[in-house]
């Protein structure tokens, strides 16, 4: 049964709606990663508020989501491109005690200093187009009260959004207040009674109820009494874009000098992508074309036990 994110608009009301379901594509990510608990959750709450803010995207190219985090977890990760391909990844520290009870201030702002960043990167870029970032502390207990505090502060749109995950299924629920048109006949109080009735509604769901239903019955449970527009699903997926090429870059990047230095020590550098698992080896022959030629000759297997 595929994924699935359903758009839905309110008729008579300034406001749209996704809701989204991310099973296979959920375990697809965790297959590659054996995250405690706590981190599960957060990571996939996340996964499903970057699926349903990248429902909206005006570009052709990817939305990035990342906390830094300052306490057991340093790093969340999730990316997902306008055709709702997604992929994410957790990084903690090497002495991350995590217990089942943690809750995300402990985990990635125990100090006050994580922040989360939001990244929108066209693929076709103006020339000198940079992709645009924002980045802002931590505000909130909750991964949807973090991005809801963002939406407001960096796009002042009203957003509302309702999120779950366990180690099965990641779920979440979006609402937005579209912004007022000129021309039409309702007043603001109208608009803001019509957005404050839809996000009563939405706040009828619970996170147990979120975790364990579909997207349609929840759609007709939440909103039975409206009038809506239901567009057709889109199916979200899980896709990994690591290349041989785009990891030799990252060799580059850190420079021929602390690459030959560590093939001198290794004899053979072994990375494996922390995305899918993918793993690429580097010989000295490898190394050493990196820094003359574009060339990379060929060394990819298949994804194994071995973790980076």
């Amino acid at each position: 049964m595929n994924d699935n994110l359903q758009k839905f608009m309110f008729e008579h009301a300034g406001v749209r709606g996704e809701l989204v379901e991310l099973s296979e594509t959920w375990q697809e990510i965790l297959s590659h990663q054996n995250y405690p608990h706590p981190v599960k959750v957060i990571l996939g709450e996340l996964l499903a508020a970057a699926s349903l803010l990248s429902a909206n995207l005006k570009f052709n190219g990817t939305m990035v989501m990342q906390i830094h985090g300052d306490g057991p977890i340093k790093l969340l990760v999730v990316e997902c491109d306008s055709a709702q391909r997604l992929r994410a990844t957790a990084k903690l520290a090497a002495d991350a005690v995590i217990t089942d009870n943690a809750t995300l201030a402990e985990l990635v702002h125990s100090h006050g200093q994580g922040r989360f960043v939001i990244t929108l990167d066209p693929n076709d870029k103006l020339p000198g187009q940079q992709a645009y970032q924002g980045i802002v502390p931590l505000d909130g207990d909750s991964v949807a009260t973090i991005i809801e505090n963002y939406m407001m502060r960096s796009e002042q749109l009203d957003t509302k959004l309702w999120l779950a995950a366990d180690a099965q299924v990641a779920r979440g629920l979006l609402l937005q207040k579209l912004p007022k048109i000129g021309g039409t006949e309702s007043s603001v109080e109208d608009e803001t009674e019509a957005w404050n009735r839809a996000v009563i509604l939405g706040s009828t769901l619970k996170q147990e109820e979120l975790l364990s239903t579909d997207v349609n019955t929840l759609m007709t449970r939440l909103f039975w009494e409206e009038t809506i527009r239901v567009f057709d699903p889109v199916h979200p997926q899980f896709h990994c874009n690591c290349t041989r090429e785009k990891v030799g870059d990252m060799l580059k990047m850190l420079g021929e000098e602390e690459v030959n230095s560590a093939i001198a020590e290794l004899n053979q550098l072994d990375i494996n992508c922390d995305f899918c698992g993918k793993h690429y080896s580097f010989d000295q022959v490898d190394c050493a074309q990196l820094f003359t030629t574009n060339t990379l000759v060929d060394g990819v297997v298949a994804p194994n036990a071995i973790k980076h």
